[in-house]
């Protein structure tokens, strides 16, 4: 318990911190611009065209909300980070706890670091992950949403529990689970890649009598935990998308977005448009190819 605590602690701290960055990416996800393009220098020192990165766009929200509105939604995914922590921690100490489930190998003690114990380890942390991420899920709509809020100026979702009961009574149950699916599809196969990958370059690449072999392989598990979320960021994109497409926001209803049926049709718009990665960086934001911005809109079409 204590140590349960101490990850909720540190957890909410870094989701304070962190609030204001996740704020931006979710509306420039959802194709708000209100800023138009500027000229500035990219990486490599020669003048383009660029939307405004974070900074500008933080100021922005600034001057609009004060420095009280880069942190909408945090109360809910404060909630969301410290139920799913215990959730998290709960359902693996049970995998743990039986021995379960042991996917290579059988009932044959898997040796640390071979591929049977990858294996077996990470398929408990995705049943531990998934629990997490289906019994917070309801809170991270509505963390989007009262971002997504910011476009229209609406007032719709003002706290947790207002917002409970309004997406209960205009949705149903199924509407707290909108863009449930991509998402746990995303966070499956970014922890297969993440593990699977550093397992191989752990094997095969690092040698164990060279020197700081701990730190190499820490550092490899954080590049290919890296390299697999920008891998899965699609589903990262759809999933938040239909979690507030056609809720009643002018964030998820055209001319911002158009109202998808599943989100499979989702995902093949944004395909067909060129913008899964929209949203992916927050700096040196170039412009999207073949898009002209419509000022009073403030979006590109």
């Amino acid at each position: 318990m204590a140590d349960a605590c101490g990850q909720i602690l540190l957890g909410s701290g870094l989701t304070v911190l962190s609030h204001p960055l996740m704020y931006i990416k979710v509306l420039i996800q959802v194709g708000h611009e209100p800023l138009p393009p500027s000229l500035g220098r990219n990486l490599f020192g020669r003048q383009v065209h660029q939307l405004p990165g974070l900074f500008a766009y933080a100021k922005h929200i600034i001057q609009i909300d004060g420095k009280a509105g880069l942190f909408n939604g945090l109360v809910p995914r404060l909630c969301a980070g410290s139920i799913g922590t215990i959730v998290h921690s709960k359902v693996l100490q049970k995998c743990q706890e039986q021995g379960t489930p042991q996917v290579l190998g059988g009932q044959q003690k898997a040796v640390e670091g071979s591929l049977q114990h990858v294996v077996n380890e990470t398929t408990k942390e995705m049943i531990a992950r998934s629990c997490a991420t289906v019994v917070t899920h309801p809170f991270h709509v509505i963390t989007l949403r009262c971002m997504v809020q910011f476009i229209g100026r609406e007032t719709k979702y003002s706290g947790v529990f207002d917002s409970i009961f309004t997406v209960y009574r205009e949705e149903g149950i199924l509407g707290f689970f909108a863009g449930l699916i991509p998402r746990l599809l995303g966070d499956v196969l970014s922890l297969w890649i993440c593990n699977l990958l550093a397992h191989l370059i752990n094997t095969y690449a690092i040698d164990d009598s060279m020197s700081h072999t701990g730190e190499i392989k820490n550092c490899s598990q954080a590049v290919t935990g890296f390299f697999a979320s920008m891998l899965t960021y699609p589903f990262v994109l759809v999933s938040n998308l239909m979690a507030v497409n056609n809720c009643g926001l002018s964030g998820g209803l055209p001319p911002y977005a158009s109202v998808y049926p599943t989100w499979v049709d989702c995902w093949r718009h944004l395909s067909r448009e060129g913008n899964m990665s929209r949203g992916n960086s927050l700096f040196f934001r170039k412009l999207p190819a073949g898009k002209m911005y419509a000022v009073d809109q403030k979006r590109f079409f």
